[in-house]
């Protein structure tokens, strides 16, 4: 209601054709006698009450179906206007031959088709009127324009419907003036007070709102019809009882289980298209693999040749994880022992570049012991990366310790760090926290009711605590 205007053709098209519908069945069912200033009989007067608004229907739908949308692609104002003005010519000779053939007004003139036709145009002014001063940037939401565009077709079809008695029967219309507004707060109603409370389960209290909303107005109907013994009440009560548990409750239910499933679907499409967008973005972002493998293996030769055992190890090291990140990152589960591999060859490259810090206190243990199954990638190594970025002064005393374990079916982590006086960066979206939000995202979809992320912080000190069921 308020991110977004509603569909208001289509609510404007089941509206008058719900509408359109029940005047030409009633009027069908009808054998009373119409008001006819030059009365031709019975049988024309239900004929001109069915025909008539039939031809009105059809002018609607041409209109509001087939040329303003065209119009709206297009822009084309002469072939609208040209068009417009044939079926409103063709309309008006069709529903003056049978108005006049059937009595109910003296030709050449038809002066009800006219009021028809300004009131359609009224209704087309008005809502363009209201588009221009209750649409945002004017406003801050599109709630304003929602209830007045809503409230707009309500009042211009119960005014269409009143003016014209003589195609229309009064009973029809009061119904109908009341049946509209009425269907809408027992939709509201079933919605905030049965439907989403039985979602929660709460059943019992869904009931006895169920059981409320009976006795509210059908209830009523019953007790006033037996209290005067009226026969119509009763059965009116009878009958909206029904007609509210039968089909407005279940039709309700129906459509918000259907919005609220389309909406489930359209977020998890989103998070696919999330993460189909990043992975793209990743592949745009390398460099030639082959380029780097061959230069790689390169220098893991000179190395060799030059007896550089530890250069040659942490090559080979790289080496490994690079291949980790072109391949297997790219599936949606790898195995668990494959993840353990590549965040051990990260801390080796890590223990190799800090391995000579007076200051640093380094404390690291991974038992892969039942550590089976298969996990998302990189879940694991965005905790240990952000304690080493953050976790180390080359000045003050740090420490990092890592433990790694795995249960029956779980795996958990716990990374402790020092902290220190954020360092001047260069670039501003290196600070901390990226890494992170996305590892938390993933958990949400990958992982929604099966993971436990606990992040803790003090001045001195940052540790997490990770643990996810495994498959």
């Amino acid at each position: 209601m308020k991110n977004k205007p509603l569909a208001f053709q289509e609510i404007e098209w089941w509206t008058v054709t719900f509408v359109f519908l029940i005047t030409v069945l009633v009027n069908i069912l009808s054998t009373g006698n119409i008001h006819q200033p030059y009365n031709y009989g019975p049988a024309a007067g239900n004929f001109a009450k069915v025909i008539i608004p039939i031809i009105l229907f059809v002018v609607f739908y041409l209109m509001h179906r087939v040329l303003i949308p065209r119009y709206r692609q297009d822009s084309r104002k002469g072939p609208f206007i040209g068009y417009s003005l044939l079926i409103f010519l063709v309309s008006y000779v069709l529903v003056t031959l049978v108005a006049a053939g059937t009595g109910i007004i003296q030709p050449p003139f038809t002066p009800f088709y006219f009021t028809i036709m300004a009131l359609y145009l009224s209704y087309l002014v008005w809502v363009l009127m209201i588009k221009q001063v209750f649409l945002p940037p004017k406003m801050n939401d599109y709630l304003t324009y929602n209830l007045l565009r809503l409230c707009s077709i309500f009042f211009f079809v119960i005014l269409l419907l009143f003016q014209f008695d003589f195609l229309v029967s009064q009973d029809i219309s009061v119904a109908l003036a009341l049946f509209l507004p009425a269907s809408i707060l027992v939709i509201l109603y079933n919605y905030f007070l049965i439907y989403r409370k039985r979602l929660r389960g709460k059943k019992r209290a869904a009931l006895w709102f169920n059981i409320l909303l009976i006795l509210i107005f059908p209830g009523f109907l019953l007790f006033a019809g037996l209290m005067d013994q009226e026969a119509v009440l009763v059965f009116l009560g009878l009958g909206t009882g029904l007609v509210i548990q039968l089909v407005a409750l279940p039709l309700s239910d129906l459509a918000f289980e259907k919005y609220f499933g389309m909406k489930d679907k359209i977020e998890n499409l989103s998070h696919q298209v999330d993460r189909g967008s990043a992975d793209l973005r990743f592949l745009k972002s390398q460099i030639n693999p082959h380029f780097l493998f061959n230069a790689l293996n390169t220098l893991y030769g000179a190395a060799l040749m030059e007896n550089a055992e530890k250069t040659s190890d942490g090559i080979q090291k790289l080496g490994d994880m690079m291949r980790f990140m072109l391949h297997e990152n790219q599936l949606d589960k790898i195995p668990l022992r494959r993840e353990i591999e590549y965040l051990r060859n990260y801390l080796d490259l890590q223990m190799l570049r800090f391995k000579k810090e007076d200051n640093l206190e380094i404390s690291i243990k991974l038992n892969e012991e039942h550590c089976e199954g298969t996990i998302a990638p990189m879940l694991l190594i965005p905790f240990v990366e952000n304690a080493f970025k953050h976790g180390i002064s080359t000045k003050n005393k740090s420490w990092i310790r890592i433990n790694l374990r795995c249960l029956a079916g779980s795996v958990h982590l716990d990374v402790v760090n020092s902290l220190h006086p954020p360092k001047a960066l260069k670039d501003p979206t290196d600070e901390s926290g990226i890494g992170l939000d996305n590892v938390r995202k993933r958990l949400q979809v990958l992982y929604s009711d099966r993971h436990d992320l606990t992040i803790v912080s003090n001045d001195t000190e940052h540790f997490v605590h990770f643990s996810v069921q495994i498959d």
